[in-house]
Order: C-alpha cells, then sequence, then structure tokens
C-alpha cells in the first residue's frame, strides 16, 4: 500500500517553515511602521499550524529513504502546496486579490518565473514587496536542491549525468538533501549578500536593494515597481547582469569553490557553453541596435542587461525590446528556450540538454559517413550512456509537446497567436514576460482571463520541475505500482 505519510511529513514542515517566514515581511511592516502587520500574522499563524499538525501527525512514519513513488510525489506536491499558503497573505490583505490572482502570483514567485498580475506595485504595502521577493527567493534555492538531489534520482530529463556531482550519502534521499541545502544555502546567501551590497553601492535604495538581490540571485525577476528595472537604469543594470550570470552557473561549483577548488568551475563544459553563447548574443544584438542608428553605450549596456535577462530566465527589463526590431524579438524568444547551467536558480530547458543533443546529433552524423565505425557521444570528457541520451530526447519531445498543447488552450481562450505561444513559453521555461502588447516587458498578466492563469499556473509548475516528474503522477500505472 502506497504510504502517503513520509511526504506529508516533509511537506508539512516544509509549509511551517514557509508560515514561519512570513514573520520576516510581519516585521518589516514594524520597522517602517505600517499597520498592514495583522495580515501576516493571521497568515503565520494559520499556515504554521496546518503545517505543524500535519508533520505531528506523520512523524511516526519518517524514513532515512524514500521510495521512487514518494519521492516524485514529494517533488511535485511540495511545489503545489507552497504557493497555495504562499498566497494567503495576497488574500487577506492588499492587494485583496481573487484567488485565482493569488495563487498565480505566489505560483510565479516559487517557480522564479517572475510573471505579475499585480499593478500598481509602488502603492502596496512594503511588507507585500518583501513576501514576493521572498518566495522567489525561496523557490530559488528549493530548485537547486531538487536539481542535484531528487532529479538525478529520478532519472528526469537527462539529469541522472550528475548524479555523480551530489554529494554522497548511500542513497539516502533526505539526508543527502539536508546535507546538500546546507552547503548550498551558504553559497546562496553570501551571493545574495554581495548583490545587495553591489546593488546599494551604485544608487539603488537600500529597501529597493534588498528585495532586487532576493529576485537577481533567484532569476526570479519580481520588481518593486510596475516599470521593472527601467526605474534603474544605469550602473545597477550591470550589477544585475552579473549576478543574474553567476546564479545561472552550478551551485555545487560554487560549494567546490570555497572549499578551495576553483578549477571544476573553469573546466565544467556547461559554464563555458553559457559563457560562449552570452558572448555571441551580446555581440550580436548589440551590433544590430548600432546599424538601427543606437549610441555605442546604450547599445551595450541595454543588450548586456536584457540579454542576460531573458537567457537566465529572469525577466526584469529595463526598456521594450521589441521595440528593437525583429530580428531581436524573434531572437529573444528563442534565447528564452535555452536557459542558463543545471543545478542553478536558472530555468527553461538549460544549456548541457543542448550540448548532449549536439553530440548525438555528430554521433549520428558520424555514423551515416562511416557506417562500419563505433561513434559515442561524449560529454566533459565522457560517454553518455543510451538512458541519458534517451532521457535528454524524451525531455525535448515532452517540451515541444507541451508548448504546443498550452498555446492551444491559451488560444482557446482567445488570446492571439503571439500571446498564447510567447505566454506559454514563458511558463513553460519560467522565463516571465511574453511578447505582444498584453504580456510583453510594457504589459502584464493580471487582464487575462482567469481560465488563462489556471492554464499558465500549471505550466509555471510543470516547466519549473522539468516536466516528466510531474507527467509521471498523472498516470494511473504510477498509483496502482
Amino acid at each position: 500500500m502506497f504510504d502517503l505519510r513520509p511526504v506529508v511529513y516533509v511537506s508539512g514542515l516544509l509549509v511551517a517553515a514557509l508560515g514561519a517566514a512570513m514573520l520576516v515581511p510581519l516585521a518589516v511592516d514594524f520597522y517602517y511602521g505600517d499597520d498592514h502587520w495583522p495580515v501576516f500574522l493571521e497568515s503565520a499563524i494559520l499556515t504554521m499550524a496546518v503545517g505543524g499538525l500535519a508533520a505531528l501527525a506523520s512523524a511516526n512514519a519518517v524514513r532515512s529513504k524514500l521510495s521512487l513513488q514518494q519521492t516524485f510525489l514529494l517533488t511535485t506536491g511540495v511545489w503545489l502546496l507552497l504557493p497555495v499558503f504562499g498566497a494567503i497573505p495576497f488574500l487577506l490583505g492588499e492587494p485583496n486579490a481573487r484567488i485565482v490572482d493569488a495563487f498565480f502570483e505566489a505560483m510565479s514567485g516559487l517557480t522564479t518565473t517572475g510573471s505579475t498580475v499585480f499593478i500598481g506595485l509602488e502603492k502596496l504595502p512594503r511588507s507585500v514587496l518583501v513576501w514576493r521577493s521572498m518566495l522567489q527567493w525561496f523557490g530559488g534555492v528549493g530548485i537547486i536542491v531538487v536539481a542535484m538531489v531528487f532529479l538525478p534520482e529520478l532519472r528526469v530529463g537527462g539529469m541522472q549525468i550528475f548524479r555523480s556531482e551530489s554529494f554522497d550519502t548511500d542513497g539516502k534521499v533526505l539526508p543527502r538533501a539536508a546535507q546538500i541545502a546546507s552547503r548550498i544555502s551558504v553559497a546562496y546567501f553570501l551571493l545574495t549578500a554581495a548583490c545587495c551590497v553591489a546593488y546599494f553601492a551604485v544608487g539603488m535604495p537600500a529597501f529597493h536593494a534588498f528585495n532586487h538581490a532576493l529576485t537577481t540571485v533567484a532569476t526570479g525577476g519580481f520588481s518593486t515597481y510596475d516599470a521593472s528595472f527601467g526605474v534603474f537604469r544605469g550602473p545597477a543594470e550591470y550589477v544585475a547582469a552579473v549576478f543574474m550570470a553567476l546564479a545561472s552557473l552550478p551551485f555545487v561549483r560554487y560549494v567546490q569553490m570555497m572549499a578551495g577548488s576553483t578549477a571544476p568551475m573553469l573546466r565544467d563544459p556547461q559554464v563555458r557553453g553559457f559563457a560562449a553563447i552570452s558572448v555571441v548574443l551580446f555581440a550580436a544584438i548589440a551590433a544590430y541596435q548600432v546599424q538601427g542608428g543606437v549610441d555605442w553605450p546604450v547599445a551595450i549596456r541595454t543588450t548586456v542587461f536584457n540579454v542576460t535577462s531573458i537567457f537566465t530566465g529572469t525577466g526584469y527589463a529595463s526598456t521594450d525590446y521589441q521595440l528593437w526590431g525583429p530580428f531581436a524579438v524573434v531572437l529573444f524568444f528563442f534565447i528564452g528556450l535555452i536557459g542558463g547551467c543545471a543545478g542553478s536558480t536558472s530555468c527553461s530547458i538549460k544549456v548541457f540538454r543542448y550540448q548532449l543533443l549536439i553530440a548525438s546529433i555528430r554521433a549520428q552524423i558520424s555514423k551515416i559517413h562511416a557506417p562500419h565505425g563505433v561513434f559515442t557521444p561524449r560529454y566533459d570528457g565522457r560517454p553518455v550512456s543510451d538512458d541519458v541520451l534517451s532521457s535528454v530526447m524524451v525531455f525535448f519531445v515532452a517540451f515541444i509537446v507541451s508548448l504546443g498543447v498550452l498555446s492551444v488552450l491559451l488560444g482557446a481562450t482567445g488570446l492571439d497567436l503571439t500571446t498564447s505561444v510567447s505566454g506559454a513559453a514563458a511558463a513553460l521555461a519560467n522565463i516571465g514576460p511574453g511578447l505582444g502588447e498584453i504580456i510583453g516587458p510594457a504589459g502584464y498578466y493580471g487582464t487575462l482571463s482567469d481560465t488563462a492563469k489556471w492554464i499558465l499556473s500549471a505550466g509555471m509548475l510543470i516547466g519549473r520541475l522539468e516536466l516528466m516528474a510531474v507527467f509521471v503522477i498523472l498516470g494511473g500505472t504510477f498509483w496502482r505500482a
């Protein structure tokens, strides 16, 4: 019989922890003298009570190792439960959101997508702005742990190739998660603190520096202004670009660097691939802007910031890049489908999958030229197993099919082609802004129908958990096993 208690226990602890975190925005209200704090007090009590009671009721079933079914269910269940409770402050107080809007915002936050249905951010209580930023920050560190512990164990999307990168604890998932989370959290916190200091050093007010540091390192993209980063044009854009890029590198490499080993970061094929693609994109779009009459300094600054933002899936915008011309618009759509490195806060398909795809194509071409030869795809100097290649190919197919299905469903709600396709891509790849007048960098998602918002919320969840981790539990075989 399928035992849900270990899943409920861990989920309950995480929900209770989320409730305890609500005391931070409560303290912010006290500090600034706002009267919005009762909302977070009520939300914290409710969330901690539900999570704590669930954990206590299931504590007698705790095991050192989760079964495959339990691991799949925990991975998806947590990312579904936390947005439910994370949405409570949006319901009880300002902006007095409806259920669909509150859930959409919380899901967008915890999946680090960055799409928003709220407008008039400047007028919201500071505690609400801090909570939105915190949701993204929690989602960022959470997805790193999922990518390093659970997805390799579940053999999702080729992630099993990184099993050797994890810390060995004899296959016990829960102890390994705790161990990795503690080490990753230190690197994550230090990178966030450095980002906050850098923002403040270039003139960003302390409150906004804090919020943007949380959402930059999480590659989330929530801002404290409706105009996003358009309020902070100048040196802050370069600071943001640097830390968005740093947050898109494998965090296991930062742990190794803290232990005194920098070579793995420099040798990592993902890191080198990410850097090479970034340079090519910068040069192409900056040159395109200059050719269109934009001054070099402005072209370089806006290109570096906005390309990095979309490439890493952060979703900030300092200008409406749809006005740059069709070449830039098309390129922006596709670079959002690349993403950063596995084991980072970045999202989308990830660089390593494209590298494995190219290696597989090269091997196949070689076999066509020399049918009797033996050609094995290699990654980082090591041969890649058929199991990994098959998993990667399945991921690509699942991503394309999911993109098509989401686009059709959004089109059925009455949205135009550009909004439907770009919205589906923005949700599935957790990018944030789409294209077009409605959800482009100058728009927001609040005007969409409730049905479209639920569809996009589902897309964010599926995309953040690498598709197959969600699809597996939807089948009857999973529950009968």
